[in-house]
Parts: structure tokens; sequence; C-alpha cells
């Protein structure tokens, strides 16, 4: 592929499942410069009318059409997951370039096949993980590997969903549409675990079925086990509940270390209070990781009192201190911009093949292997 005059080549995109969310996206994508929406198959909801006027797109009868549109350059797909397999399929095999909605595929089986489809003809074929670009994501693998607050230890996340737009009948809750929580849902979360501490093996998992319900699985939960014997293992608790009042809507993850915490809210995470013990070169480093946080001193330490322990080790510290940052921010904001990097990133790519990507197409892959083993350990109970 030449390079010259490819940063002015229009990267034309199209649209098979046109709802509430691809609409978000799609106003994010249409930013990066050089692109444009030419057209939307498989959706004649609102939201797939509004956005063709909005944008000045086509709407084609089949999904035929849309991956041999000569304009279209990428396809993205923002279906229910069951259908990912064969619409991304069918998008590859005409030559098209695929971003699709998690998970990548209803199995790995799947999942892998696309790849290999994807590799063999040059394409992208990757799912929108979009998580790793939040700055958050960047600021806490640099604590972790800096280990500014002494080793990881420990962590979970929780996920108190509202359920309230999700009527019995909606394909979230039928396993042969949606592949179960942790593969429709979950696929978010252990990728960004992995992202922060590496592989990790799922070492119990549990599903509980809602009560009087028609077979309704609503809670799901699972440790994977990070790290090895040399290292020392850590594990990580994933609890997802689809059982709230939409105002009730949270999430919550928590990471433990040696010498404090952090606690990070929102699926996206947006928010973080930490709670550490630090002398002065961590707290200046902790500072200039979080700029503009807001700094609470809990506790001034001094004398004979600075020497700590913990775990068979001691450590100094002047302060125990409580750090807020992102509480200003407009979360919507933030998924925005998200969508926007992530875009960006992918079409780079598509302009110079070898670009690193913060998002590459084995990241589908290895989080819905985490989700099928979870699914499948927690499965073995019934």
């Amino acid at each position: 592929m030449e390079h010259e005059g490819l940063d002015h080549k229009v990267i034309g995109i199209g649209v098979i499942g046109m709802g509430g969310f691809g609409l978000f996206a799609v106003q994010q994508f249409l930013q990066t410069p050089n692109t444009r929406l030419v057209a939307i198959a498989g959706s004649k909801r609102e939201e797939a009318i509004a956005t063709a006027k909005r944008f000045g797109a086509e709407q084609l009868e089949t999904l035929e059409q849309l991956v041999n549109h000569p304009d279209v350059d990428l396809i993205y797909i923002a279906t229910p997951p069951f259908l990912h397999y064969e619409q991304s399929k069918l998008a590859l095999n005409a030559g098209k370039h695929v971003i699709c909605e998690k998970p990548l595929a209803m199995n790995p089986e799947q999942g892998r096949e696309m790849l290999e489809l994807a590799a063999s003809k040059g394409l992208l074929m990757v799912t929108n993980l979009m998580q790793r670009y939040n700055p958050m994501f960047a600021r806490v693998k640099h604590l972790i590997d800096k280990k500014l607050l002494g080793e990881f230890l420990h962590g979970y996340f929780e996920n108190y969903a509202g359920d309230e737009g999700l009527s019995p009948e909606h394909w979230f809750w039928d396993r042969s549409k949606s592949g179960g929580i942790f593969i429709e849902h979950g696929v978010h979360f252990f990728d960004m675990f992995a992202g922060w501490l590496g592989k990790g093996t799922v070492v119990s998992a549990q599903i509980v079925k809602r009560p009087d319900s028609n077979d309704i699985e609503d809670q799901v939960q699972a440790t994977v086990e990070y790290g090895d014997d040399e290292t020392g293992k850590k594990l990580v608790n994933f609890y997802h509940g689809f059982t709230q009042t939409g105002r009730m809507d949270r999430q919550e993850m928590r990471l433990l270390f040696e010498r404090g915490d952090i606690t990070l809210y929102e699926w996206v995470p947006t928010r973080m209070v930490m709670r550490c013990v630090a002398d002065e070169e961590t707290t200046r480093a902790l500072m200039d990781l979080f700029p503009g946080a807001q700094l609470n001193v809990t506790a001034n330490i001094g004398g004979s009192d600075r020497t700590l322990k913990g775990r068979h080790k001691t450590f100094d510290a002047y302060q125990q201190i409580e750090l807020k940052a992102g509480f200003g921010d407009e979360k919507q904001h933030i998924y925005s911009e998200l969508l926007r990097l992530m875009f960006r990133d992918q079409a780079s790519a598509i302009h110079y093949p070898n670009t690193h990507r913060i998002v590459a197409e084995s990241n589908g892959l290895e989080s819905l292997v985490t989700a099928t083993e979870a699914d499948s350990l927690a499965r073995q109970g019934h």
C-alpha cells in the first residue's frame, strides 16, 4: 500500500445495526478527518433514519448491498452478539475492514476463524474495547508497574447494573443470542485487568438465576488469578448483576496495594479515590500521575512513627493522604473521547498497516477466551 496521498483518502464507513449506541459511536467516529458515513443497513429504526438524514448516508435494503458498496472501506457492527460472526465474515469476505461491538463472537472458535480470515486478507477485525484508551487506564497501569504503592495484591469489580430497559423478552436474557452476561458484558473488564496484570486464569465462577422467572440468569461472578508463584499470585473478583432500577445503576472497582488502595467509579472509570501512606517522593510522583487531583491530608506522621510495617516489610511515610481525581469530568464526554481515540487509532492502521495500536485483534479474542472459561466453569455447577 503506497503512503503517498493516503492521508487524504476518505475512509467510507458502513454500519450494520444502527441503534442508540450506534448513533452515539458513529457521531464520534466521523470526527476523525477524512471519514464519512456512506451507508446503513440492517436497521429501519428511527435512529437509523435520523442518522442517514443527518450524515447524508444511504439506507440500503440488504447487508450484501452494504458490504459490496464500492465507497465503503470499513463496516461498523453494532448488532447483538450472535450476529457478529456471520456479519463480520460477510464484510471480511467482501474485502472490508471491521470494527465490531463486544464481544468479538459467541465463542473462541468463531473468534479465531474471524481473525484468521481478516489476517489472510490484510484487514482489521477489531472489537471495540474502548476502555484501553481511557487516560485513567494508563495511569493505573503506571501505578501497578512502577509499584508506587508497593505490590498490587487484590482487586474487585462490582457492576450493579440497571435492567429497566431489558424486558423479559429482550435478546440480552437469551443465551443463544447474547452468550450470557460474562460474554456479552464481562469481556470489557476481563480485558481491562488483563491489560493491567497480564493473562489471567479463571479459578472460580458462579451464575445465579432469578427466582420465578423464565430461566433468567441475572447475576454472575468469577475469580481470576493473575501472576505466578514467583511474582506472587493475585486474585481479582468480578461481579455483574443486572438487577437494579436504572437510577441505582453503578459500577465500582477497587485495587489493593501494600501501602494503600484506589477505588474507581463508573463502568468506564472516570473518577478515582486513593487512600494511602506515602513519603515525599511518592506523593510527588502521585500528583504528577494524577494532574489536578485534590489532595487531602488525613494524618501527618512524624518522628519514630515514620517507619511503618506491613507484610513483614518496613517503609517510611510522612503522611496518610487521600487523593481524588476526575470528579469534575463529564463522563459522557469522556466516553465520546474514548470512541474518537479508538477510531482514530484504527483509521491510522488502515492508512499505515504496521503502526502499533492500543487495541488490536488479539484483545477481542483473549477477553472472549476468559469470558468463555468463566461461563463454562459456572455452568458446571448447574
